[in-house]
């Protein structure tokens, strides 16, 4: 069960909820922290979406740090689309190292929040994982130079039938990228993952049960 957490943020509380696999069999092998879609939008840490990756990061053995963003539910501040948010994503970074010192540091994030993910954990010297899904890698005003410099190991679920992200664009995103990395593709899934959204977990836990790094 996710257990509610108040974080220091740079512009006030920032609202999070902290799932962990069962520490009486093994301790996580990783902490994640998992940025959730555009607020403007609805995104929210509760997003279905993010909801289920969380659950399947928890399955594959880790401990995951969902928040909302400033502005969003109870966290405070406000909306400054981009600057401010990935300032946070820092702050609940700085949370997870501080809370499992001695495990691997990984950075997640759906949609809007996938880019402030990537781009902060892909410059961020404790990170050692990349996790996007469905990143918006051609939406103007977001810049992902960061994650294509970045040869951290990278993780990516996209749906089929994304309209936000072409499945082309992906590609192409994706082909420019170092090594070490993958991709995987979820049938008729579209931006959101409605109906979709259990796979994206299942794809997740999939991708990293036996990654350790």
């Amino acid at each position: 069960m996710a257990a509610v957490h108040d974080l220091k943020g740079p512009a006030g509380r920032l609202e999070a909820l902290l799932d962990a696999p069962d520490e009486t069999h093994a301790a996580p092998k990783a902490a994640v922290v998992f940025a959730h879609p555009l607020p403007t939008h609805g995104g929210t840490m509760h997003t279905k979406a993010v909801y289920q990756a969380t659950k399947g990061l928890v399955r594959a053995g880790c401990a995951v740090l969902r928040f909302n963003f400033r502005g969003v539910g109870a966290s405070e501040g406000s909306f400054t689309g981009g600057p401010g948010e990935k300032e946070d994503f820092t702050a609940a970074l700085d949370y997870m190292r501080a809370r499992y010192p001695d495990l691997h540091l990984w950075a997640a994030g759906f949609s809007f929040g996938a880019w402030i993910a990537l781009e902060v954990g892909a410059v961020n010297d404790f990170v050692t994982v990349l996790i996007g899904i469905a990143p918006p890698v051609t939406r103007e005003g977001y810049d992902f130079s960061n994650t294509k410099r970045s040869t951290k190991a990278k993780f990516f679920i996209q749906g089929e039938g994304d309209d936000i992200c072409p499945l082309q664009d992906m590609w192409k995103f994706y082909s420019e990228l170092p090594e070490p990395k993958e991709l995987v593709i979820i049938d008729a899934a579209d931006h959101l993952f409605d109906g979709h959204t259990t796979e994206v977990g299942e794809a997740l836990e999939d991708l990293v049960k036996d990654f350790n790094g």
